[in-house]
Order: C-alpha cells, then structure tokens, then sequence
C-alpha cells in the first residue's frame, strides 16, 4: 500500500502522510519478527506418526507467526535414538536450542520420559510453558504431568 502525500479532496496533508507511513512501517517490521517456539511433543514409540504429528505441530506454530524448533525431527536424522549415549547427546542439542526459544509448546497428553526432561528443564530455567492438545486446541492441565 502507498500513502499519498495529499488528502482525500487534494490538498498537500505532510502530517497525515508521514504519520500514517509510520504506521505502515512499523506494521511491516511486525509482521517480519518471528519469535522461535520449542516445539515439545513425542517421538518414541509409534515413530512414524509421532513425527507425522511433530511436522503437524510445526506448521501450526507456522501459521501462528513462529519459528517452530523440534529437535526429534532434526537429530534423528544423524544421531541412533536406540543409542543411550547418542540419545543424550541429542537432548543435550536440544536443551542448547531451547535456550534460544521465546516459549517452550508442549502437545498432546501423552507426556514421555524425554518430554518430562524437557517440561523440567523449562520449568528450571524460567521458560513459559504453553500446553496443546493434539487437535492444537490450548488447555492449562497437560503440563502439570
């Protein structure tokens, strides 16, 4: 959208224009600050539609306007979750990349070893926690586990 530098009956208005240009520039500088989310939700188990869930979750920050982070789709790709010293390794990545994160999103209500850690972890730490259902609705309870 431009602002014309002149009114609606055609007058020279400078004050309006460069107000309402302030305006648009500083819509557009929100709409570019993305905040990045932690995203928190199973991986062990039924793996395949665990990480199905997992990309689902991510595009729901997507269209939210965050950066979603899910470290159980990125390690597993490089590091054997079967191994223990490898597993920690990439929950030690993870806890590095929560640092980084604005919230910590936690989903569904089947809460793993590796999610308490990671629920933990960003209590510890102070960071906010938010809780999804796995239908993305967001409810107060599945975090207290």
């Amino acid at each position: 959208m431009s602002i014309g530098k002149r009114n609606s009956e055609g007058y020279p208005d400078p004050t309006a224009c460069e107000a309402l240009s302030l305006i648009e520039q500083e819509e557009r500088a929100l709409r570019a600050f993305r905040p990045i989310v932690y995203i928190c939700s199973p991986y062990a188990g039924d793996v395949e539609r665990n990480v199905r869930a997992a990309r689902n979750y991510c595009r729901f920050a997507v269209d939210k306007g965050f950066i979603p982070i899910a470290p159980h789709l990125l390690f597993p790709q490089f590091l054997n979750d079967a191994d223990p010293r490898e597993r920690e390794l990439g929950l030690f990545f993870g806890n590095a990349l929560m640092s980084k994160c604005s919230e910590v999103w936690v989903f569904g209500g089947n809460i793993t070893a590796g999610m308490q850690a990671e629920i933990k972890r960003a209590r510890w730490k102070n960071y906010r926690l938010r809780c999804f259902t796995e239908d993305l609705e967001e409810v107060q309870d599945v975090c207290s586990h």
